[in-house]
């Protein structure tokens, strides 16, 4: 966590984090129109309109979740339901930003941390609809992180040693998955969560990729198995998008959203998956 003064009269901390929400939630905004446009050919510099009836929006119709939340999830003009999607990335996003703000520990970091974040949010989204991870966007993570702990090696705060090490874990944390991938030929996950393993291992650091790997999946098992009870409830009524049909045990479900959450996890909370099995 930084202060944030620097000559300037310094704000209580709760406006930073208002501000920081505000920001993040802007950023999110802007990454709904990337995500709906990316790799469609269409340009960012088009007005936002009504997927349904192609109304363009107006000024207090864009306002990041309370447009949302105002119109009750409609359009103010057709009527027709709009995802619930562009509320939850702006939220996540928003959320993410105030995380990084408590975690910073410099400007620099918190907008290096930030730009992170809004990358993960991307490949969430676009897995979570696609069932696949861009290498573009897993570039842009490795890119970021790479910079990063190169930075922090020419500053001394990394030492050489310990950057050869997080390279080692990462490489490591990467084989685990790929492992798996080789073992159920592609049936377990993708191999771009192969890929995208390495990069989230460089995130995290070498003492908290195997807590990452882990948490991966216990987040994934408890989501699954609450979709699965919600379903039966629910008797098959209501259908997931991830499939046209009732989501069962060999269902297939990206697995990078599951990944990026656990990453995260650990990077926000330093939780140690190895303290829940110690004695001492």
């Amino acid at each position: 966590m930084f202060e944030i003064n620097e000559g300037l009269q310094v704000m209580p901390w709760s406006f930073w984090v208002t501000v920081a929400f505000i920001f993040g939630a802007i950023i999110g905004s802007f990454l709904n129109v990337y995500i709906y446009r990316f790799h469609t050919g269409k340009s960012l510099n088009g007005s936002s309109h009504c997927l349904s009836c192609a109304k363009q929006l107006r000024w207090y119709e864009l306002i990041p979740i309370v447009s949302y939340l105002s119109l009750r999830g409609r359009c103010s003009s057709c009527g027709s339901y709009v995802p619930v999607r562009y509320a939850v990335v702006e939220a996540l996003t928003a959320s993410l930003f105030v995380c990084s703000l408590y975690v910073a520990t410099s400007p620099l970091m918190f907008f290096w941390l930030t730009t992170l974040c809004a990358v993960l949010v991307v490949i969430v989204v676009y897995d979570y609809y696609h069932f696949i991870i861009p290498d573009e966007l897993t570039v842009a993570i490795s890119v970021l992180v790479g910079i990063w702990l190169v930075w922090e090696w020419w500053q001394g705060v990394l030492s050489a040693e310990l950057l050869f090490v997080t390279v080692g874990a990462s490489l490591l944390g990467s084989a685990f998955f790929y492992a798996l991938w080789f073992i159920s030929r592609g049936a377990w996950l993708g191999f771009g969560d192969v890929k995208l393993a390495f990069p989230l291992g460089l995130w995290v650091g070498p003492m908290a990729v195997f807590s990452f790997v882990v948490v991966s999946f216990w987040i994934g098992a408890a989501i699954s198995i609450c979709v699965l009870l919600w379903q039966k409830y629910e008797r098959g009524k209501r259908r997931l998008h991830l499939s046209q049909e009732t989501l069962t045990m060999k269902s297939a479900v990206p697995f990078a959203p599951f990944m990026i959450a656990g990453a995260a996890l650990v990077y926000f909370t330093h939780f140690d998956a190895l303290s829940l099995f110690s004695f001492v």
